[in-house]
């Protein structure tokens, strides 16, 4: 049983994508992040950058004593390597794998948080700031369309480095990015999003900010 804890981002729909695909046994602990939750001694002792996701394998691959895992692409890596799927055993296909999936680490996910902040959440709207992280997104959108060109899904097969991506292209609109201008990416995205794991995925994400709506109304005096 995998422990995982969780909020609603795209950081933690890659976790869910994969819980989900490989049918792998979990509980959601919700890390409410708009409260400080990941702020909670409890869970930095998993989670030391006080950032969700993290996960708790009670069944850890060696056998030994609960373990637990923090960095989304840590975990992936980490479940991949412990089902034996979603991630080559051949070097050159596995090398293509970690390539891609690094690629959203080092630049798709944190170019698209920084998009976000600047465009909605920041309390000052610096045009540079914007204008800045809106091009990089673009960027970043025409180096996936390239590789998109001639493969089915990112690194060749269905891997990790989908699973890491797509939940960052799921706000395409609110990045200001039109999936139109990207066709590779387009086709890319809508076979992702009709895949049932994924769409179980996000539902779990669905239910979960439903509930915390409903509890945050009934708190209303």
């Amino acid at each position: 049983m995998i422990d995982l804890y969780y909020w609603t981002t795209p950081n933690g729909h890659k976790i869910t994508i994969f819980l989900e695909e490989a049918e792998l046994p979990y509980t959601i602990h919700p890390i409410d992040i708009g409260t400080g939750d990941q702020f909670d001694p409890d869970f930095l002792k998993i989670a030391p950058n006080n950032r969700i996701p993290a996960i708790v394998d009670n069944e850890p691959t060696d056998g030994g004593a609960p373990l637990s895992v923090f960095e989304s692409g840590a975990i992936l890596l980490y479940l991949a390597e412990k089902t034996g799927r979603f991630l080559p055993q051949d070097f050159r296909p596995r090398l293509k794998v970690m390539e891609w999936l690094f690629w959203q680490m080092g630049g798709l996910g944190p170019m698209l948080g920084q998009n976000s902040h600047f465009a909605l959440a920041a309390p000052e709207k610096i045009p540079y700031a914007i204008n800045r992280y809106v091009t990089e997104t673009a960027r970043l959108y025409g180096v996936l369309n390239t590789q998109l060109q001639t493969n089915e899904y990112i690194a060749g097969d269905y891997s990790i480095a989908d699973m890491a991506a797509y939940p960052w292209i799921v706000p395409h609109r609110k990045h200001q990015q039109n999936l139109e201008d990207f066709p590779h990416v387009k086709r890319w995205f809508e076979a992702m999003q009709s895949r049932p794991a994924v769409q179980r995925a996000y539902a779990q994400g669905k239910a979960l900010d439903d509930r915390i709506a409903a509890s945050k109304a009934q708190a209303k005096p």
